[in-house]
């Protein structure tokens, strides 16, 4: 189960305006290595993804994990970009798609929503996993029934 477009909004909401925020910062960080394929609306994936290769930062090609410019003129330059120039977000991206980018989602939005977002972001893999889990319960019950019957 991907993000919903209320909740990805409020997503690239919080990304684009708290920012500068040192308590949000490993928070947005640890977004923005998620995968896009969590955003469910197709305008805020090309959105998210558009931040996510924008505010990499340039790095050799080591394997290190990724890493975020995140703070300063250059955050800001980049949701400006973005605000100013949609076309280089995506196809058919228009200046209304980008209007919330850098708006506060609000007081409400806090650790507990970021974790509540999380596990939206992520709902639907678990829950095939315990499907899976289930299936292989079943065969090894129906072994253990026909032990019995060979004696």
């Amino acid at each position: 189960m991907a993000l919903d477009a209320e909740l990805g909004k409020i997503m690239l909401q919080l990304i684009t305006s708290r920012y500068e925020d040192r308590h949000w910062r490993k928070k947005i960080e640890k977004t923005l290595s998620l995968p896009q394929s969590g955003v469910g609306d197709e305008r805020q994936q090309q959105m998210f993804l558009y931040l996510k290769l924008n505010l990499k930062a340039y790095k050799s090609r080591r394997a290190d994990p990724d890493d975020w410019i995140l703070g300063g003129y250059a955050t800001k330059e980049v949701i400006d970009r973005a605000k100013f120039q949609p076309h280089l977000v995506g196809q058919g991206i228009t200046a209304d798609d980008v209007a919330f980018l850098g708006v506060d989602p609000g007081p409400e939005i806090d650790e507990a929503w970021w974790e509540d977002m999380l596990v939206a972001w992520f709902g639907a893999p678990e829950e095939e996993e315990e499907g899976e889990s289930a299936e292989e319960a079943s065969p090894a019950e129906t072994t253990a029934e026909s032990h019995p019957a060979r004696s």
